[in-house]
């Protein structure tokens, strides 16, 4: 847990063809050629903030966004450059890259290849017209298959597809169909979200929207936890589903509290003990790198206990409660041993020797366990 001597970077690429509907991260669309180039120069700058006389050891990069496939192919490797440059990369290190199948082709996707990329997340969100057309994706069922042939045709191992459920006109019907194409395609890891309407969203402004009932999604819910477990898929976070040997091995560096740099607009931290997030600003931070990391955070004993539990339990694994006393000394079982046991008793928690963890049904209301927790 936390620190280890290997660190996870990500790169935060904010551009986009269009932003969906209920997209609330930093990113724009419509970002001219030169402003596209100048965010690139000021990223390449901060990533050579990070050099060291003995380099920073990594073995996982992560190309977030927005819509990273958008990058152009000489970006893309200028930026790989100056990792490889500035960073000590493993030479089995995860390398994901977001992408959006409308921007996919084989050139570019070639391209990133030989830069380096050996994992691919692909969102596809559903199969449905219908449903793509409200969540505003750009692309369609079709864009999304021929982009996973020509990966797999380019000898991409290892991909994720995002699905979501909880959509507008979505019913238990529709998302069986997308939960089975996505399984028949054999995709090494999936990443299910349910829809949360954010603030500042067009779907918040939209007072009209019709979303399936609670009972409906609970029903795609339980439906997809137990066929993904049936094919193959184990659950090893509140949202992810991997087969044996592909969890994302970057994502799991936030869950459980290991080191990792991230690099660009808005982009998050938490390196050698200290938490700090770069401005969401596009002009400050393409004009002066000091201006990069506007809030910075030393993380206290007391906070760090509490990080510990809220995402060590989004983890199917759960948390160590001897670890939890060794590091923080105090017994977590002990202080909350009423309402673990109640949760125990109703079918949400399990406690097995040094181990609580969520069972699929205490996912679901996790966030309210948690509350209580901690």
């Amino acid at each position: 847990m936390m620190k280890t001597d290997k660190t996870g970077i990500y790169i935060h690429i904010p551009f986009c063809l269009k932003k969906c509907n209920y997209c609330d991260f930093c990113s724009f669309a419509g970002l001219d050629n030169v402003v596209r180039q100048r965010y690139v120069d000021a990223l390449i700058n901060e990533i050579f903030s990070y050099k060291r006389e003995k380099k920073i050891s990594v073995d996982t990069v992560f190309f977030g966004g927005g819509t990273p496939s958008l990058l152009e192919k000489n970006q893309f490797k200028s930026i790989m450059s100056a990792i490889r440059d500035t960073f000590e990369v493993d030479p089995d290190a995860e390398i994901t890259l977001e992408a959006n199948p409308k921007t996919l082709n084989e050139d570019n996707l070639s391209s990133f290849i030989n830069s380096g990329v050996n994992r691919l997340s692909i969102g596809m969100q559903t199969i449905h017209e219908n449903e793509r057309l409200i969540l505003g994706r750009i692309h369609n069922y079709s864009d999304f298959s021929e982009s996973l042939r020509l990966a797999r045709r380019l000898g991409i191992k290892n991909i994720n597809v995002d699905i979501m459920y909880g959509i507008p006109e979505q019913t238990l019907s529709s998302f069986v169909e997308t939960v089975k194409t996505v399984v028949s395609l054999g995709v090494e890891h999936i990443s299910a979200y349910s829809l949360i309407i954010e603030e500042g969203t067009p779907f918040y402004e939209d007072k009209n929207l019709i979303l399936p009932s609670e009972d409906e999604e609970i029903s795609m819910y339980d439906f997809l936890t137990s066929f993904l477990r049936q094919n193959g898929y184990s659950r090893y976070e509140i949202s992810n589903y991997a087969k044996d040997g592909y969890t994302s091995r970057h994502n799991l560096k936030y869950w459980k509290l290991q080191d990792y740099i991230g690099v660009g607009l808005s982009a998050s931290s938490f390196f050698e003990g200290v938490r700090y997030t770069n401005t969401a600003n596009m002009n400050d931070y393409v004009a002066d790198l000091r201006e990069h990391r506007r809030d910075i955070e030393q993380i206290d004993l007391a906070e760090l206990a509490r990080e510990y539990i809220m995402l060590g339990l989004r983890l199917k694994e759960g948390i160590s409660l001897s670890e939890y006393k060794r590091l923080f000394g105090k017994d977590f079982y002990l202080k909350n041993k009423d309402l673990i046991n109640g949760y125990i008793k109703n079918g949400f928690m399990c406690k097995n020797n040094d181990r609580i963890y969520f069972t699929d049904k205490g996912f679901y209301i996790s966030l309210a366990v948690l509350s209580e927790l901690i």
